[in-house]
């Protein structure tokens, strides 16, 4: 059963959407980013989410303390990883707070070297911005991948991601823009995807 992540969430309104149809995980954007949130704001969202849905914090070249903080805090389940983050810091970062950790792998043209100690991978469309710019790689190049469990990002929306489970079967898929109208989560889309993800397993 390939399961849903919806990222980039900052609004009271996101809260009730997913609250109502459960997706397993939703993320907070604290990196550089449109969508990024303020930790007074994460935890305003955080008090209002659903325990069943896992809250997954983003980040890009954090301090560990930081994110330490935040999962010690329990303002996030998981961590993603956006940045330059090798094993070492992931090794040290798990020492300190035993979060499960994502780290995101953006793919051009060919799978790059991959890290061994994250508990997921991410696979995403490569870009200079590390990632949420709506476009998809070609799912081919992950054919034989035979790593530890994935999520799939990357240009999903209601009109692919039926394929991608099909072609992939990925850990997640994971969608923020896909859900979108005008910059803001779209209720009408969210529930569609959600939909067209569970039909598809």
């Amino acid at each position: 059963m390939t399961k849903i992540k919806i990222c980039g969430l900052r609004r009271t309104e996101d809260i009730a959407t997913v609250n109502r149809l459960l997706p397993d995980y939703i993320g907070f954007v604290f990196a550089e980013s449109r969508r990024r949130i303020d930790v007074k704001t994460a935890t305003q969202l955080r008090e209002k989410l659903d325990p069943r849905i896992g809250a997954v914090g983003v980040f890009v070249n954090e301090n560990i303390d930081t994110i330490t903080k935040l999962c010690h805090d329990e303002m996030i389940d998981i961590v993603q990883l956006h940045g330059d983050e090798d094993d070492e810091y992931i090794r040290q970062l798990k020492a300190n707070c035993a979060c499960r950790v994502i780290k995101a792998i953006g793919i051009a043209n060919a799978l790059p070297p991959l890290p061994t100690v994250p508990d997921y991978l991410l696979f995403d469309t490569y870009s200079a911005q590390r990632g949420g710019v709506g476009k998809t790689f070609d799912w081919n190049i992950l054919k034989e991948y035979t790593g530890i469990p994935f999520f799939l990002a990357g240009g999903l929306s209601i009109e692919n991601v039926t394929e991608a489970i099909h072609v992939l079967a990925p850990f997640c898929v994971d969608v923020s823009s896909g859900v979108e109208t005008n910059s803001i989560k779209d209720t009408e889309k969210m529930e569609q995807f959600i939909c067209a993800v569970r039909d598809a397993n």
